[in-house]
C-alpha cells in the first residue's frame, strides 16, 4: 500500500525523464507545494481533501505548463547541468516561499473517517486510505500508459523524446509538447501531494525525502517504464515496512539497502524502458 504512494511520487519524475530527459530536483518540493495548495483550498472553501483534489490538479497542471514554457524549456539541451542547477534553485525558492507563507509548523489534511476505516481480509486489516492510494496509483499509471501509447498526444511525446529536431520539422511544437508533458506530470504530482497530506503531516522541508523515494522507485523499476515505476514503489514500500518490523529505526535504511542491492544487480533497473 505504501508503495502505491511512492509510485505516485515517481510517476511524474518518470514521465518528465521519459519525454524530456530532464532530471527535476524540485519534484519533491512540488509534491509538498501541492499538499499546501490543497490545505489552502480546504481552509478557504470548506471542501474535504478528496474533493479538493479536483481543484488542486488543474492548478498544478497550469503551474507545470507555465514553469516549463517560462523557465525549463530554456535549459533543455545536450548538457544536463543547466536543468539540474535551475531545478535546484527552484527547490530552494519553493521551500523558502512555503516557509514564509505557512511557517515551519507541520500541517495535515484531515480526510475524516476514511483515515481510520479498514477492511478485514481474514487475519489482515487493510486501511481504506492506503488501499485508495494504491488503487489510484494503478489507475493513474494505466492512464499514463494509455496516453503514451494509444493517443496522438502520446505519439507527440514519443516523437520529441526520440528526436526533438526531426519532430519539430514534422510540425510538432516541441516547446508546447514539453509544456504539456510537465502539466501532465504535475497533475499526477498534485494527487500524490494531496494523498501524502492525508496520510501524514508535512512541512516545507520534507520535499527532499519525497524526491529520494521517487528517484529510488523510478530507478528500481527502470527509467521511463511506468509499470516498472509502480513495481519499484511497491518494492521500496515493502522493504521499508519489513525494516520497520525488525526495528523502527531501520525503516528508511531497509528501503535504501533494497535500492542499492537492486542497483548493484541490475544497474538499468528491473524493467528497463521498453521500445514502444
Amino acid at each position: 500500500m505504501l508503495g502505491g504512494l511512492y509510485a505516485l511520487f515517481a510517476a511524474g519524475l518518470s514521465l518528465i525523464f521519459g519525454v524530456m530527459r530532464l532530471v527535476n530536483i524540485a519534484h519533491g518540493d512540488l509534491i509538498v507545494l501541492a499538499a499546501y495548495l490543497g490545505l489552502s483550498v480546504v481552509m478557504t472553501t470548506g471542501l474535504d481533501p478528496l474533493t479538493a483534489i479536483a481543484v488542486v490538479v488543474p492548478m498544478m497542471a497550469l503551474i507545470g505548463y507555465g514553469l516549463q514554457r517560462g523557465i525549463l524549456n530554456q535549459t533543455i539541451g545536450d548538457d544536463l547541468l543547466p536543468p539540474l542547477l535551475v531545478t535546484f534553485g527552484l527547490s530552494v525558492i519553493i521551500q523558502n516561499g512555503l516557509l514564509e507563507a505557512y511557517s515551519a509548523d507541520p500541517q495535515k489534511l484531515n480526510a475524516g473517517p476514511i483515515e481510520t476505516a479498514s477492511y478485514a481480509l481474514g487475519p489482515i486489516s487493510i486501511g481504506a486510505l492506503p488501499l485508495l492510494t494504491f488503487a489510484t496509483a494503478v489507475v493513474i499509471i494505466a492512464g499514463l500508459q494509455f496516453i503514451f501509447y494509444r493517443t496522438a498526444l502520446g505519439r507527440a511525446f514519443r516523437a520529441v523524446s526520440d528526436n526533438q529536431d526531426i519532430a519539430q520539422l514534422m510540425g510538432l511544437n516541441k516547446a508546447h509538447i514539453f509544456g504539456l508533458a510537465m502539466a501532465l506530470a504535475l497533475a499526477v504530482t498534485a494527487i500524490a501531494g494531496m494523498l501524502l497530506g492525508m496520510r501524514t503531516s508535512f512541512d516545507p522541508a520534507v520535499g527532499g525525502s519525497r524526491l529520494i523515494f521517487g528517484f529510488e522507485a523510478v530507478i528500481i523499476g527502470g527509467l521511463g517504464n511506468l509499470w516498472g515505476t509502480l513495481a519499484g514503489g511497491v518494492i521500496l514500500g515493502v522493504a521499508q515496512n519489513i525494516g520497520a518490523q525488525i526495528n523502527p529505526g531501520y525503516q528508511l535504511l531497509a528501503g535504501h539497502l533494497a535500492f542499492l542491492i537492486i542497483l548493484a544487480i541490475r544497474p538499468s533497473g528491473l524493467f528497463p524502458r521498453m521500445s514502444g
